[in-house]
């Protein structure tokens, strides 16, 4: 008479950690799906409960959104220690929503646009990097702070109707400046030098040169009238 082994003894006496490590099967896996709450969320892996089940699973990589404590989720039993979370159906008011993905990540659209809308927009990265043909930013108010910042272009125009500067040094050289000033130029300094190689000239409908102590004028010719 043949006897009927239990399911427990025909189990495999072991199990590989990873899924992709499991010699391939002859016989498709079987699975069954059910939903569950989230009871616990560990480093190393999440506890679901579903009615009398109750067991830890992994988050499958589709599964974007990272599940929480509380969270009813949609979970691939394919082993009684096998559980993949494939998503989250509810979850409580007022818990943030992460989505995480391990590994180098990259967002493909073939065609059309992506856009983001939020009312509060982030970024955070040791390393941030732009490119592109054009680039617009439109803004009410904005503010850049850095320790260093460096603005490299053929061409570089600024317009505006107020340019506020504060610097403890500033050193400028150009081949050609040209300014022009339609109101009033004032320049108010300690110790004031201006030196040119070939010539110097002063010009005005009316020109005051005032030194409260002392005015002082070398050269070779000085010309008067």
């Amino acid at each position: 008479m043949t006897s009927i082994k239990s399911p427990r003894t025909l189990a495999p006496k072991a199990r590989p950690a990873a899924v992709a490590a499991r010699a391939p099967s002859p016989v498709p896996t079987p699975a069954e799906t059910c939903v569950g709450v989230i009871t616990a969320v560990t480093p190393t892996g999440l506890s679901v409960r579903s009615g009398s089940l109750h067991s830890t699973g992994q988050r499958a990589a589709s599964c974007l959104l990272v599940p929480a404590l509380g969270d009813t989720v949609v979970c691939l039993r394919v082993a009684p220690d096998e559980v993949w979370v494939l998503a989250v159906l509810q979850r409580e008011e007022g818990v943030e929503n992460v989505l995480h993905c391990a590994g180098p990540t990259r967002l493909e659209v073939s065609a059309g646009a992506l856009s983001l809308r939020a009312d509060e927009l982030s970024l955070h990265s040791k390393h941030f990097a732009l490119r592109a043909d054009r680039a617009d930013v439109v803004t009410d108010e904005a503010k850049v702070m850095g320790r260093q910042l460096r603005v490299v272009g053929t061409a570089v125009k600024l317009v505006g109707s107020l340019l506020s500067t504060v610097f403890d040094r500033v050193t400028h050289h150009s081949k050609s400046h040209l300014r022009t000033t339609e109101g009033l130029d004032r320049v108010h300094a300690t110790h004031l030098e201006c030196e040119a190689q070939q010539l110097l000239r002063l010009s005005g409908q009316h020109t005051l040169v005032n030194g409260e102590k002392l005015v002082k004028t070398r050269g070779g010719q000085i010309h008067f009238g």
